[in-house]
């Protein structure tokens, strides 16, 4: 059983030999990981990650200019919002400048430009696709800010609100041509054979929904379900991935309605894991569940290794549940958290 076959096996609940590892660092823990390890490889080749991203298809984007001085360093991303970097310690961490904050007619959207992407490059992905399961990964699309993070960058989301709750074209107009990019992005990794496409949009606060149900259900639960039909439409089999930090509860029947099969990152500080699972664990599969606002910075490597094996417990030896941090791991979190997650999760054991 390779790297790919062990995680399809516990997303899918069935038999598995390991538990799986996963985490992203932030910059400065990368330098710490070199620094504590002395090893020049990527940490997930180093830590045995059994996934890996399938080939970004290049969009084909046109030239954007914003009309004032931005700070140096600044990037502008494919769909035109301009990203200032933040500290040395976090530069994931951007402050965003949205390019029609300031549009007043859904006329505009007619002459923004948009990405675009040429089919061609379909070949590639099929490429990567083959070479990631040659070498025992499981392939994943990865297409996060599907729709609704997307839509509210580019607008920015006190606007995007207003929209919605007056009804404007310019919202129709916005999440459709989104929509209708989404899918082709789906369409190419569902074609090329990935194993799994990761969709999600941040919809949850720490203790409260984005969004009433009402607005979710009319703006966004239709659009994203047309992006996981053109998927399935292609692959029945694939699964699909959805990502929303914060407090969540609300939209699982919605989101299971549509066709997800994995949440991440069922945040502790937001959501009872024990109660997710006992309710959803049917019909659903489960990434995440230890806090990088509580346990990874703030736990003894005793206590991560008491979440570790609380959790797994919880979802039966660990089927259904592929355990890890909810977020990126920031630099406040200690090293000796980081390997006490992976040394409890290499402990814990397989189900075979």
């Amino acid at each position: 059983m390779n790297k790919r076959e062990n995680l399809l096996g516990v997303l899918k609940k069935q038999s598995y030999k390991e538990v799986p590892i996963d985490f992203g660092l932030a910059p400065a823990l990368v330098e710490i990981y070199r620094q504590r390890t002395g090893s020049d490889l990527h940490y997930m080749d180093y830590f045995g990650m059994p996934w890996r991203p399938a080939y970004v298809p290049v969009p084909i984007v046109k030239e954007r200019k914003f009309p004032y001085q931005l700070k140096p360093g600044t990037y502008i991303d494919m769909w035109g919002v301009a990203h200032e970097p933040g500290s040395a310690a976090a530069l994931h961490m951007t402050r965003m400048h949205h390019p029609l904050k300031d549009a007043d007619s859904a006329a505009i959207l007619d002459e923004y430009p948009f990405p675009s992407y040429d089919e061609s490059e379909a070949d590639e992905i099929r490429e990567s696709v083959s070479r990631l399961h040659t070498q025992g990964f499981a392939s994943v699309g990865y297409m996060q800010m599907t729709i609704w993070e997307t839509a509210w960058a580019i607008r920015s989301m006190e606007e995007l609100f207003s929209d919605m709750i007056d009804e404007s074209p310019f919202a129709e107009k916005l999440f459709n041509t989104i929509t209708e990019i989404a899918i082709t992005r789906a369409q190419m990794y569902i074609a090329a054979g990935v194993d799994i496409l990761y969709l999600g949009d941040d919809i949850g606060m720490q203790h409260t929904p984005m969004m009433s149900m009402d607005m979710y259900t009319t703006w966004l639960k239709p659009r994203l379900g047309k992006v996981i039909s053109a998927a399935r439409a292609i692959n029945p089999e694939v699964i699909i991935f959805y990502h929303s930090c914060g407090m969540i509860d609300p939209f699982i029947p919605h989101l299971i309605e549509i066709g997800i099969d994995v949440l991440h990152p069922i945040q502790p500080e937001c959501m009872d894991f024990e109660e997710i699972y006992k309710e959803y664990s049917s019909k659903l599969s489960f990434c995440g569940t230890l806090g990088t606002q509580t346990t990874f910075p703030k736990g003894t490597p005793e206590q991560m290794r008491a979440s570790v094996f609380r959790n797994l417990d919880i979802s039966n030896g660990g089927k259904g549940l592929f355990i890890s941090p909810t977020h990126l791991v920031e630099p406040d979190v200690p090293w000796e958290n980081v390997i006490a997650y992976v040394n409890a999760c290499k402990e814990y054991g397989g189900n075979l």
